[in-house]
């Protein structure tokens, strides 16, 4: 029986695509997940897999501060050693960020295969500096291969949630009727700034009779517009329905939510977090604007009017060229299709197989 480790933690981002993989692994195998005390994985992770939990924080603060992540990340190499003897794990699987460190690390020291798999176009912190560590760097985007050296890579795209892999009927929630569906998501912590623009134009959107769903995530009050086309949320596990039966989102440029919206062939409008690590998630964005998949909208105080008339420009209900389906919309939704990788899962598995 195969005893492997996989390790995590944070944002879905990073946790998502690794539960993805789990749900395609063999049930056979002994899985043990580690990640961080009061993270999402805790609330996310199946009961029916062990979850074990360490301190490591991201390397980010100066001075004494510092020194105690520091102090951390030392002792959660040491933690993470003695349960991959302990455990005798197969083989170790990682999605990035700061939990990976400790993991590569510890895992080279104890001569088990890991494998990273990394989704952003500009690969983490992290990634770059431990992926020659790894025996497998797995990409997400393929121009990610621009920014590592020495490294043993594959590209696999990066897995998402089961439930976006097959047809999902509308929420029930949502009012049922012809007029344009508007959804705007800020990612599994929301977004503020997001969701600060969208309100901006929100009375112009719902005066012309769209259907607007604002996730606005669990760090924002909620708005309090009483509209009988307008949906607001904190949460809601129907983002695939949601996104499959959408004409247009507003969303971050998380490596993972594109991965989903690209599934769904969904066009989006796309607002990069600004003060993303090395600006990854505009780069994100770059790559699929590339394809025609989506519009680029920088959060700034004026960008309220940009994001308005592009929303009204995309879904213009001029007719068709030459009679055929060739509406802007339609244009970005077969740029979506074209970066979609609908069994990166599967690819992935694979790959863990050959170092089990």
């Amino acid at each position: 029986m195969t005893k492997l480790l996989i390790a995590a933690s944070g944002t879905g981002g990073h946790i998502y695509p690794a539960l993805s993989v789990l749900e395609a692994l063999p049930k056979s195998w002994d899985i043990c997940w580690l990640g961080v005390e009061n993270r999402l994985e805790k609330a996310i992770l199946p009961k029916e897999y062990e979850l074990i939990t360490i301190p490591v924080q991201a390397l980010q603060a100066k001075g004494i501060r510092g020194l105690l992540q520091r102090l951390k990340l030392c002792f959660s190499i040491v933690f993470v050693v003695g349960l991959i003897l302990r455990k005798k794990f197969d083989v170790v699987f990682t999605t990035g960020g700061y939990i990976s460190a400790p993991t590569i690390i510890a895992s080279k020291l104890c001569r088990v295969p890991i494998i990273l798999h990394e989704s952003n176009a500009f690969p983490g912190k992290v990634t770059r500096l431990l992926g020659m560590l790894c025996d497998q760097v797995a990409l997400g985007l393929p121009i990610a291969k621009d920014h590592l050296k020495n490294c043993n890579l594959i590209f696999t795209g990066t897995p998402v949630r089961s439930e976006f892999l097959f047809p999902n009927p509308l929420p029930s929630w949502i009012p049922n009727n012809p007029t344009p569906l508007i959804v705007a998501m800020g990612g599994s912590q929301g977004a503020v700034g997001l969701n600060k623009m969208v309100r901006e134009i929100l009375p112009d959107l719902l005066k012309r009779g769209y259907r607007v769903v604002h996730i606005i995530g669990t760090n924002d009050n909620p708005s309090g517009i009483n509209n009988p086309n307008f949906v607001e949320k904190t949460f809601t596990q129907e983002v695939a329905g949601l996104l499959q039966h959408a004409d247009l989102v507003i969303s971050r440029s998380g490596a993972g939510a594109l991965s989903e919206i690209a599934v769904c062939k969904t066009p989006a409008i796309l607002i990069p977090y600004p003060y993303a690590a090395d600006k990854h998630q505009d780069l994100n964005a770059a790559y699929v604007a590339q394809f025609g998949g989506a519009l680029i909208i920088h959060e700034n105080m004026s960008a309220d009017q940009p994001l308005l008339k592009s929303i009204l420009r995309l879904l213009d209900t001029s007719p068709p060229v030459n009679g055929q389906g060739n509406t802007l919309l339609n244009k970005m939704s077969k740029g979506m299709d074209n970066i979609a990788v609908r069994d990166a899962h599967l690819h992935l598995v694979d790959v863990i197989r050959k170092y089990s």
